[in-house]
């Protein structure tokens, strides 16, 4: 990552976020309701935890083939995925709920998925939510070598495959953060000195991270083994499928609303500076996708209303239906973009086709 500094434009003339900014607060005191989020979430909570860990209890416990072993192990997956869209999310952007420890304590929900809540916010709240699609700086869209996001990335001729091997490779996601990533991350952030709030002590955050994986890799892995008697392999797969399952459907759920067609990959010019203010910035580099179906809001944790999500990250997704209406009104008044595919699978074919067009050879080349 460049550690240049790059700086958006302050000039709206039209005044689009202030704008849409009253309307939402008015929509909020109108109804006379909180941003954050209600029995709603709180319910929504129970169902993520109990798809995430029922299954995992059950084959701890119950003897059964191993075909079911499998498909609770994806199950668990399903549930993990939904732990981390639903509750880690909403608590790590502070608006899980109105206070301060329920945040944080619903926000380390984050260990039990594999992360580390350091290294989430600072790629995901400072990093991505900040410099949006842009190389060099939005962590997300860099995939290292093997997969071309941006074309602003480097390609090689192994791209050409891409939109057939990356799908396989989503999967990888939350493993790799069990693995390796975040002692990586880590690393560079402390040496940046990056933060999502005040600085962390370097002692306490190595501690920290070490503590956790620790205890991590002792609760899925050791115990199973060596507590409750089941086969090294049975355990080696069955976590494997968990998190493949689960990194499958976050690494999907994020393409879909950053890297296809109709969003944009910018960047600065030579000083740094950056055509838009940074919500207009939002406006051209996410995109919704599904809005209007409720299973994928419910499941994704409304991020399939990226859009809303970016210009008001610490609004709870419980809301995002209704202000939606709303940004999309305001961005067509000022006549800026609002990104949408009417339906996931229209969003998936665009994804793999944005693969597919990254993957061809550059002209300058």
């Amino acid at each position: 990552m460049t550690n240049n500094t790059i700086s958006f434009s302050k000039t709206d003339k039209a005044k689009f976020f202030r704008t849409l900014n009253k309307r939402v607060n008015t929509y909020f005191k109108e109804n006379k309701i909180k941003r954050t989020g209600n029995w709603k979430l709180y319910s929504k909570a129970i169902i993520m935890f109990s798809i995430f860990l029922i299954p995992v209890i059950l084959i701890l416990t119950v003897s059964m083939s191993q075909w079911m072993l499998l498909l609770l192990a994806v199950i668990s997956g399903v549930g993990m995925a939904g732990v981390g869209m639903n509750v880690m999310h909403d608590s790590n952007h502070d608006s899980f709920s109105s206070k301060k420890w329920v945040n944080k304590l619903m926000g380390s929900s984050i260990y039990i998925l594999a992360g580390n809540v350091y290294n989430w916010k600072v790629q995901h709240n400072v990093l991505h939510h900040t410099f949006t699609n842009i190389q060099g700086y939005d962590e997300d869209i860099d995939a290292g070598r093997i997969i071309r996001f941006s074309k602003h990335s480097k390609w090689l001729p192994i791209h050409h495959f891409q939109k057939y091997y990356s799908i396989f490779l989503y999967g990888l996601l939350t493993i790799n953060w069990a693995i390796t990533t975040d002692f990586k991350q880590s690393y560079r952030y402390l040496k940046r000195k990056l933060s999502y709030g005040e600085f962390p002590n370097p002692a306490t955050q190595w501690t920290t991270l070490v503590i956790t994986k620790i205890a991590y890799y002792l609760l899925w892995i050791v115990l199973p083994i060596l507590v409750l008697d089941i086969a090294w392999w049975k355990v080696l797969i069955g976590f494997f499928v968990m998190h493949y399952t689960a990194g499958m459907i976050l690494s999907v759920v994020f393409q879909l609303a950053h890297v296809v067609p109709k969003t944009a990959m910018p960047l600065p010019d030579k000083e740094g500076n950056l055509e838009h203010t940074w919500a207009i910035h939002q406006l051209y580099t996410t995109s919704n996708f599904a809005p209007t179906n409720k299973f994928v809001s419910y499941y994704t944790g409304g991020l399939n209303h990226q859009v809303e999500h970016h210009i008001f990250p610490h609004i709870s997704h419980i809301h995002y239906g209704k202000i939606a209406k709303i940004v999309k009104e305001t961005a067509k008044e000022f006549e800026l973009p609002y990104n949408e595919y009417k339906t996931m699978t229209k969003a998936i074919i665009e994804h793999f086709n944005q693969l597919k067009t990254l993957g061809y050879k550059p002209a300058h080349i």
